[in-house]
C-alpha cells in the first residue's frame, strides 16, 4: 500500500473553488499508482473528466496537478497521477521508464475515472505535458474510449531517445554509441544489484547552458523545485532509456478518430516535434495552437506571469468535442 503525504504540498496554490483528494488504483502490470482528485464544489450528477500527467520526469505536484486543478473549476473531475516508478506512485527499481507501461498508465487513469459514480464514462479526455505529450497521443492511438487528447508542448520521447535532441544524432554510429554505452551500464547494474541515476536538470546559476536547457533548470531547480520530482533532484536511471531507444512512437496516429489539440509555444525549442506529430494525424477534429511568445517551460505554470496557458481555449476544445 501506497504512503500518501497528506498534507497540501504542491508547487501551485490551492483553489477553494474546487474539491480535493488523494486516490489510488493499479494498471495492468500490477502497478499502484498515486493520484490527486480535483471536482467542483457543488456539482450534482455525472460530469465529464480529464486524466492529466506529465511532464516526463515531473509529479503530480508540479504542473499536470496545477492543470488539472483548473479544469475541474471549470466543471470537470479530474485526476493528476505519478506514473509508474515515480513520485508517490509504486514501481521498482524506481526512476525507470517504458513508452508500453506510461501508455498503460494513461488508461488505467481512465478505467479508473469511467468507473466512478459521478462521472460521464463516454466524456473522458486526456492532458499530456511535454515527453507525457507524446504519450498522451500513443495512448489515444489505442483507447477508442478517449474523446479528446490535449498534448502540451508536446515532446516526441522516442525521437529524442533515437536521434538526440534537434535529430542532432540521427545516423546509425550515433545510435549504436549510445547502445553500447547503455548497455554496459546494464551489465554494471545487475552485477551490483543498483541503478545509478542520471542526475537531474543542469544548475541554473550556470550562465553557459544553453536557452532551453535554462529554462528547464530554472523551472524545475527553482519556481517548481519538488523533493520527489526526479528532473528537480537525480533524475532518471541510467539505463531508463533502453525501451525508448528501441521504439518509435505515432506508428498509427493517422488513424485516431477523436479529436487532437496539440499545443506549442512559438519559442518553444520543442515546436518542431509537436509540428510533426500534427502532420501525421487526419480529421476536421484536430488542431494545432502555437500560444505568441512562449517558450517550452511557460506552459508548464503560465511562465513569469503566469498568462502563457490557453486554459480558455483547451475547455472550449474538450467540450466542443465530448
Amino acid at each position: 500500500m501506497l504512503n500518501l503525504v497528506k498534507e497540501w504540498d504542491k508547487c501551485y496554490p490551492k483553489n477553494e473553488k474546487v474539491n480535493h483528494k488523494k486516490v489510488t488504483f493499479k494498471n495492468h502490470f500490477g502497478i499502484e499508482l498515486a493520484a490527486d482528485m480535483f471536482w467542483p464544489k457543488d456539482v450534482d450528477g455525472k460530469i465529464p473528466a480529464i486524466a492529466c500527467c506529465g511532464a516526463f520526469g515531473a509529479v503530480k505536484e508540479q504542473h499536470s496537478g496545477l492543470y488539472a486543478q483548473e479544469m475541474a473549476s471549470r466543471g470537470f473531475l479530474t485526476i493528476a497521477f505519478d506514473p509508474s516508478f515515480t513520485g508517490e506512485s509504486g514501481g521498482e527499481p524506481r526512476y525507470m521508464n517504458s513508452p508500453d507501461i506510461n501508455v498503460e498508465d494513461f488508461q488505467a487513469a481512465i478505467d479508473y475515472l469511467a468507473n466512478l459514480d459521478n462521472v460521464d464514462k463516454d466524456k473522458i479526455s486526456i492532458i499530456g505535458i511535454c515527453g507525457w505529450g507524446g504519450m498522451a497521443l500513443q495512448t489515444a492511438c489505442i483507447d477508442t474510449r478517449i474523446k479528446s487528447t490535449v498534448a502540451i508542448t508536446m515532446y516526441d520521447m522516442s525521437r529524442v531517445a533515437g536521434n538526440g535532441y534537434f535529430d542532432s544524432a540521427d545516423n546509425e554510429e550515433a545510435r549504436y554509441q549510445a547502445r553500447v554505452n547503455i548497455n554496459n551500464q546494464r551489465t554494471l547494474d545487475f552485477k551490483n544489484g543498483t541503478y545509478p541515476l542520471a542526475g537531474g536538470v543542469a544548475d541554473p546559476n550556470n550562465l553557459e547552458l544553453p536557452d532551453f536547457v535554462h529554462q528547464y533548470a530554472v523551472y524545475y531547480k527553482q519556481r517548481a523545485y519538488h523533493p520527489r520530482s526526479l528532473n528537480s533532484n537525480n533524475g532518471w536511471a541510467l539505463t531508463a532509456g533502453t525501451s525508448l531507444m528501441n521504439t518509435r512512437l505515432f506508428t498509427y496516429a493517422p488513424e485516431i478518430r477523436g479529436a487532437v489539440l496539440i499545443v506549442h509555444g512559438e519559442k518553444a525549442h520543442s515546436r518542431y516535434m509537436g509540428e510533426d506529430a500534427f502532420k501525421l494525424l487526419k480529421g476536421d477534429n484536430k488542431e494545432l495552437l502555437i500560444v505568441p511568445n512562449a517558450t517550452h517551460t511557460d506552459l508548464y505554470d503560465g511562465g513569469e506571469n503566469h498568462d502563457k496557458i490557453p486554459f480558455d481555449k483547451i475547455e472550449e476544445f474538450i467540450k466542443k468535442n465530448i
